[in-house]
């Protein structure tokens, strides 16, 4: 499209010469070239060999009020999941996030604290990029849809929808919820009493936000026209949104009813937005502008010929957005013949007191004091482990405080220090005597926990690639559960009374074991646990070169390097201590 635009154009010019007459261009191709953006290199899409980089997105979040853990556990989830492509070796892998900063919540927003939506805008997003800082998100780009390559490539967006006759002007009547952003059908809306003043007001049954009627001029998208190919998409790619329970749903959705989709709103009660072109009384639709900060950071509109790290691979949003993103972001997609992204990974909500966490009735959780609290990995540990990826959560500190006592300080701290610190053997010597195949033989449960070791990684491998991190976390701390129970019911320092030291014997196999079964676990806790997999690491000796810390090392007998602690475990303020007893239980 791009070529054609430009051979057209270089016509125009040529005849323009030949008669010293203005040529004339099309509205959309006038417009477009003119303020056609010289991509900087943060928007240019990264060219890396032939394999497309692996692309992972948050949702961009809206800027209107502060952060809360909530946010937090969608940025830990896609960093996960860009952290995990990184350990299979996939190192260009690229993450993400940042801040929507249009519409009319911001400019309501900003007018009841007297000021600017610009300034509100810039103060906020520094919340949400504190947070990233904070959680540890290993982001690529933080992404505004204020920035000025946003806006070119939102109106270029709007320009092709337009020059290919998906867009046109209609009267809109509907039920409009300013905190969603959205239009519902009166079959969406549902007349309540409001809990908290006991006024009656109408709300959308999904979300349960207040809707206004309304009644506008402005332009539409014929979604419509993608009903069947929609449909169509969905049946082909059965594992296009996971968890698999959504799918239902939006299928639903598309097939009963799919009406033309409302994309612009008047100036007269929304300014804060991205005028349409060529029509400065409408601002385009805060969604459509949204959506296309993913193609944004891939370098849309893409130059002829140039690589790019579109399509998504995964973007991860909560359920309450999935209709935007699997529904009207294919259809965009689709009409401009753009690939579509390849999965969308799905979660619940997190609960607060039994209801859903929300900015507006200050029902939420602060996740810098939640950090403070209870430790940066033992936060991301709790979300994803507990997190409600197919059914709402409800968040409480003394589930963090139970998760972490028991699991974190009580199995895995505690087997950590059980095998490093006893003065009763050499984990270095029995590893030597594993390598060097001098271990004796052995009785059948040396065996079958070598057996369980080996059959792990793949198993959580494939659960990562099914987009089911809170499985494979689970997956991860079996292989730490299962070993604390070997490692007890092996008595190994009971051995050390009958045995000679210096030679192979039964006890060797169990402290092989045990340290094989930590240096694994360690390596797949990296995406999930960054620091304290890190640490335990350390613990154990291992090795910071990458390849040591690949996916690829974590198999059973890969390492034979290891066993001698890199830090001290006996000195100073970490003292040997994993998991130290938390400050605050309560």
């Amino acid at each position: 499209m791009l070529e054609i635009e430009l051979r057209a154009l270089t016509r125009a010019r040529r005849l323009a010469r030949l008669t010293s007459r203005r040529p004339w261009i099309c509205s959309p191709c006038r417009n477009t070239l003119a303020r056609r953006p010289q991509w900087r290199a943060m928007g240019t899409a990264p060219v890396v060999g032939d394999k497309k980089p692996f692309y992972v997105t948050t949702p961009i979040f809206y800027v209107n009020a502060a952060p809360h853990v909530g946010h937090m556990y969608t940025m830990v989830l896609a960093d996960v999941l860009k952290r995990w492509q990184v350990l299979l070796g996939n190192r260009d892998a690229k993450l993400l996030t940042g801040t929507d900063e249009h519409g009319l919540k911001i400019q309501q927003a900003a007018a009841a604290l007297g000021m600017k939506p610009q300034d509100l805008c810039n103060e906020n997003c520094q919340t949400f990029r504190n947070l990233a800082s904070a959680a540890n998100v290993d982001h690529d780009h933080f992404i505004r849809t204020t920035d000025s390559e946003h806006k070119d490539a939102v109106r270029y967006f709007w320009d092709m929808l337009n020059h290919r006759g998906y867009i046109y002007t209609s009267k809109h009547e509907g039920w409009y919820s300013v905190s969603d952003e959205a239009f519902y059908p009166i079959s969406a809306v549902q007349p309540i009493v409001e809990p908290q003043t006991g006024r009656k007001l109408v709300a959308s049954i999904e979300t349960g936000k207040e809707v206004q009627w309304t009644s506008e001029e402005n332009y539409h998208f014929r979604l419509s026209a993608f009903k069947d190919r929609l449909l169509e998409f969905y049946r082909n790619n059965p594992d296009f949104i996971t968890p698999r329970n959504y799918m239902t749903g939006i299928m639903r959705s598309v097939s009963t009813k799919l009406e033309d989709l409302s994309i612009s709103r008047p100036t007269s009660r929304l300014k804060w937005g991205i005028p349409v072109p060529y029509d400065n009384s409408q601002v385009i639709y805060v969604w459509l502008d949204a959506l296309v900060n993913y193609l944004t950071y891939a370098g849309y509109p893409f130059p002829p010929n140039a690589k790019s790290i579109w399509p998504a691979d995964v973007h991860v949003v909560g359920k309450d957005i999935l209709r935007f993103h699997s529904i009207y972001w294919p259809a965009f997609l689709m009409a401009l013949d753009l690939p579509l992204p390849r999965r969308i990974m799905a979660h619940a909500h997190w609960k607060m007191n039994h209801e859903k966490m929300s900015k507006s009735t200050n029902n939420v959780v602060n996740p810098h004091f939640a950090i403070d609290r209870h430790g940066l990995d033992t936060m991301r540990f709790f979300l994803i482990i507990d997190g409600p990826q197919t059914t709402d959560s409800n968040y409480d500190n003394a589930f963090i405080v139970e998760r972490y006592k028991k699991d974190l300080q009580g199995i895995l701290g505690n087997l950590t220090s059980r095998l490093m610190r006893s003065k009763r053997w050499n984990v270095r010597e029995s590893i030597t005597i594993a390598v060097e195949g001098r271990l004796p033989e052995t009785i059948s449960e040396n065996l079958r926990h070598k057996e369980f070791l080996e059959s792990m990684p793949d198993r959580v491998k494939a659960e990562m690639e099914q987009l089911d991190p809170r499985r494979a976390l689970n997956s991860v701390m079996e292989i730490i559960k299962e070993t604390n129970r070997f490692f007890h019911n092996m008595s190994p320092w009971a051995l050390t009374h009958h045995v000679d030291l210096s030679r192979p014997s039964e006890l060797d196999w169990i402290l092989y074991n045990t340290a094989e079964s930590l240096r694994i676990g360690g390596i797949l806790l990296q995406p999930f646990m960054p620091q304290k997999a890190a640490l335990l690491l350390n613990m154990l000796g291992v090795s910071e070169e990458v390849e040591k810390r690949s996916f690829s090392a974590a198999r059973y007998g890969a390492d034979a390097d290891y066993g001698v602690p890199s830090l001290d475990l006996k000195r100073g303020k970490f003292n040997g201590t994993l998991f130290p007893p938390l400050l605050c239980e309560d």
